[in-house]
């Protein structure tokens, strides 16, 4: 059961932050047992790899002490393009990424690494691009934005927009369209610093056929500013819908269902939505060694797609 309690996000955060600093100083890599490391998180470097990605060497940008890397993304289709997504070296968080958290009261989770549930929408997005052609399609808290970037090089959308609240994210992104303009054919792609929380002052209102997320219902405090931006940004003239890719995370999706439902929108779920993805899914169930932490409420995403 999750303890109720006051504390600001930022608080939180700044606490997290000090308990990490502290275990720097007092432990080594050399004294760090792998138990104990698998504990820390049920991300580490798992997921279900349905679109493999390679360090590119001569990518690495040595301006920023190696912290960030570039990641070639092998697209499983004949004929799609590869895809360069400038990211951080995984868990590469550090202490100026707390103050832009702080300052625009925006999570890190989008630097920390290229979560799965982003991986299983890239996919499904890619084997799935009769939904995007011709259309207007918002990518919502992106992190680094790879199935927004999949769907402007493979779909033949008319526009695709991918958004993130932290301003640090979003100059990765505009890094990763720069280094794949070539892909986009007529698309138009472009990235926007979108805060769920706060009135969208340029004209991207009732304009988006597609909104498509992924993992951004785990912080129960923007649910509603969630659900509100969907409502916002969903064309409300002909068909329109979000297509959001969410494990079910303790009862942090069904809350935020709860918001869909008392902003006047509609949702369905489904849980079987891809054979690739199940087959993957029953693998680790089963006990596959490649994702040792892997538990099903935690890491497989549920695909909820949300209508007006």
């Amino acid at each position: 059961m999750e303890a109720k309690t006051n504390t600001k996000p930022s608080s939180l955060r700044w606490a997290i932050l000090r308990q990490a600093l502290l275990r720097k100083t007092r432990e080594s890599p050399d004294n760090q047992s792998p138990s104990a490391i698998k504990r820390i998180s049920r991300k580490t470097h798992q997921g279900f790899n349905l679109i493999p990605g390679q360090v590119v060497e001569d990518h690495v940008n040595e301006e920023s002490n190696f912290r960030d890397v570039c990641i070639c993304y092998a697209l499983p289709v004949d004929g799609t393009p590869k895809i360069l997504v400038k990211q951080r070296v995984n868990n590469g968080v550090d202490l100026s990424d707390f103050e832009v958290s702080d300052r625009y009261n925006v999570d890190n989770t989008g630097l920390v690494c290229q979560w799965p549930s982003e991986d299983v929408l890239a996919y499904f997005c890619l084997s799935h691009a009769d939904m995007f052609r011709s259309k207007r399609v918002i990518e919502l808290g992106s992190g680094y934005g790879l199935a927004g970037l999949v769907i402007a090089a493979t779909t033949e959308a008319l526009e695709v927009v991918i958004s993130d609240g932290n301003p640090v994210v979003v100059d990765y992104i505009q890094h990763s369209i720069d280094a794949n303009s070539t892909a986009f054919g007529n698309t138009k792609v472009k990235t926007v610093t979108l805060h769920w929380d706060e009135e969208v002052t340029y004209n991207i209102s009732n304009t988006f056929d597609v909104i498509v997320a992924s993992d951004c219902t785990f912080f129960k405090e923007f649910h509603n500013a969630l659900a509100c931006t969907i409502k916002l940004l969903l064309k409300n003239v002909g068909r329109s819908e979000a297509i959001f890719f969410s494990p079910k995370r303790g009862d942090s999706l069904d809350k935020f269902l709860e918001k869909i439902e008392e902003n006047g929108l509609h949702f369905s779920i489904t849980e079987n939505y891809d054979s690739e993805v199940w087959k993957r899914h029953q693998g680790f169930v089963a006990g596959d060694d490649t994702w040792p932490s892997y538990e099903k409420h935690h890491c497989y995403p549920l695909m909820v797609r949300i209508t007006l």
